[in-house]
C-alpha cells in the first residue's frame, strides 16, 4: 500500500487503512520533509509566531505507517505498478493519490524573494518575519487566504493592502449582495481594500495596479487560487479532468487499476447534486474521504458524497459555508448583516435548504450542516428569524 501526499488527506488515508483493518505495509511518501501537518495554522498560529508546528495527531509509528519524506513524485507507469520519484521507483499493489494541490502564481515572480504564497510550513515560516517587524503587506486576492493574511497582518501592526481584481471580496466564492458587509470587515480592522483592480505588475517590493497606482510593500503575499498538484501524472493513463483534477468515480477510485484519489486532487460525481463532477479544496474533504477509500480498498461499498463545507477565521469573526446553491436559488437574510452574526440562506423549490452562510452563528452552523445532510425544506417566515432555531424552521 502506497499512499503518495502526505497532506491531511493521505496522512488520514493512511491511518483510515490501519483503523480497517489492513495488515500490509503502508506507506507514505511526501515531497516536504516535515511530519505531515494541518494547514488551517498556516494562516493563523503559525503566520502569528503563537505556534512552531502543527503536526497531526497520529502516531505513524505505532501505527506501522512508513514515512517516506521528501520524495517528490515524477511519474507513474500503472501497467508496471511503480511510481516513480526524485528518490527512485516505489513499487505498489495499491496506490492513493492525495497530492493535493499547488497554489496559481503570478508569472514573472518566481525569483523574488518579497513575493510569497501561503501554502506550506515553510510558506508560513517565510512571511512570519515580515509580519513579526510589523512591515507592510500586499495581498493579490481577496479571497479565503487574502483575508485571512490580513488578519494576520493587521493584528502584528502591519500596514495592509488587499487588491482585488473583481468587484468584491471573495468574488469567486458568494455573490455581491452577501460580501458587501465584509468591506467594512476590512475597513473596521485598519485594512485597505481596493476591489475592480487588476494586478499589471509585480516587482520586488511593489504592485503595479492596472489604473498605474503602484503599491510599495515589504511583502507581497499572492492568494488568487490553487490548482490540482497532477501535471506529474501527464501520459500516465490516468484520467484527470479538465480542470486538471484526478477524475474519481464515486467511490474516489481513478481510471487505473488499484489507483484511487483523495483530497484535492481528486473531483467525484455528487450523487446529492445529480452526479454533479466536484472538486472541492478544502480541510472537509480531505476529511471525509480517507474513510470511503479505506473502505473501498478493503472490498467494502462506500461512496464520498458529503455536503461541501469550509470555514474560514477573518477579521475576529469565524465564517462558515454549506451545501452547493444554484442560479435559481432564493436568497433569504437570517438576522441583519450590520449585526455581530447572521446567516445567509439559499433557498430553492418548496423551501429545499441548499447551502447557507453563517458568520458568528455557531447553533445556525451545525443546524444547517444536519439539515443539508438530509435535505429538509424550512418554513421562510421562520427561518428569517434568528430569535427561532434553525431547526425549529424545518417544515
Amino acid at each position: 500500500m502506497v499512499v503518495v501526499g502526505a497532506g491531511l488527506a493521505g496522512a488520514h488515508t493512511a491511518a483510515r487503512l490501519r483503523e480497517r483493518g489492513w495488515a500490509g505495509p503502508v506507506t507514505l511518501v511526501g515531497a516536504e520533509t516535515h511530519p505531515p501537518y494541518d494547514r488551517p495554522p498556516l494562516s493563523k498560529e503559525l503566520l502569528l509566531g503563537t505556534a512552531e508546528r502543527a503536526d497531526l495527531d497520529v502516531d505513524f509509528a505505532a501505527l506501522g505507517v512508513e514515512l517516506a519524506l521528501g520524495r517528490t513524485a515524477t511519474g507513474l507507469r500503472v501497467d508496471a505498478r511503480v511510481l516513480e520519484t526524485d528518490a527512485g521507483p516505489v513499487p505498489y499493489d495499491h496506490l492513493v493519490l492525495a497530492t493535493g494541490a499547488g497554489p496559481v502564481t503570478l508569472p514573472g515572480t518566481g525569483e523574488l524573494a518579497r513575493v510569497h504564497t501561503l501554502r506550506t510550513l515553510d510558506d508560513a515560516r517565510r512571511l512570519r518575519p515580515v509580519l513579526a517587524a510589523g512591515g507592510s503587506v500586499v495581498a493579490v486576492g481577496a479571497g479565503w487566504i487574502g483575508a485571512e493574511v490580513a488578519t494576520a497582518a493587521r493584528a502584528s501592526g502591519c500596514r495592509v493592502t488587499v487588491v482585488e481584481a473583481g468587484h468584491q471580496p471573495l468574488a469567486g466564492a458568494l455573490p455581491a449582495e452577501v460580501t458587501a458587509p465584509m468591506r467594512r470587515w476590512y475597513a473596521d480592522a485598519g485594512a485597505e481594500l481596493r476591489t475592480g483592480s487588476p494586478v499589471t505588475a509585480v516587482r520586488e517590493g511593489e504592485v503595479e495596479l492596472a489604473d498605474g497606482t503602484v503599491v510599495g510593500a515589504d511583502a507581497v503575499l499572492v492568494g488568487v487560487g490553487s490548482r490540482p498538484a497532477t501535471g506529474w501524472l501527464a501520459g500516465s493513463g490516468v484520467a484527470l479532468a479538465a480542470d486538471g483534477s484526478v477524475a474519481a468515480d464515486a467511490a474516489l477510485r481513478a481510471s487505473a487499476p488499484g489507483v484511487w484519489a483523495v483530497g484535492d486532487c481528486a473531483s467525484y460525481p455528487a450523487a446529492r447534486y445529480g452526479g454533479r463532477r466536484l472538486l472541492i479544496h478544502h480541510w472537509d474533504n480531505a476529511m471525509t474521504g480517507p474513510a470511503t477509500v479505506a473502505a473501498g480498498i478493503l472490498g467494502d461499498e462506500a461512496v464520498h458524497d458529503p455536503v461541501p463545507y469550509f470555514w474560514s477565521e477573518q477579521f475576529g469573526r469565524y465564517v462558515a459555508h454549506a451545501g452547493l446553491r444554484g442560479p435559481s436559488d432564493a436568497l433569504l437574510w437570517r438576522g441583519d448583516p450590520g449585526d455581530p452574526g447572521w446567516t445567509a440562506l439559499w433557498l430553492g423549490e418548496g423551501g429545499a435548504l441548499k447551502a447557507f452562510l453563517a458568520v458568528d452563528r455557531p447553533r445556525d452552523l451545525s443546524q444547517g450542516r444536519r439539515l443539508l445532510e438530509r435535505g429538509a425544506a424550512l418554513d421562510p417566515g421562520r427561518a428569517a428569524d434568528p430569535s427561532v432555531p434553525l431547526k425549529a424552521a424545518a417544515r
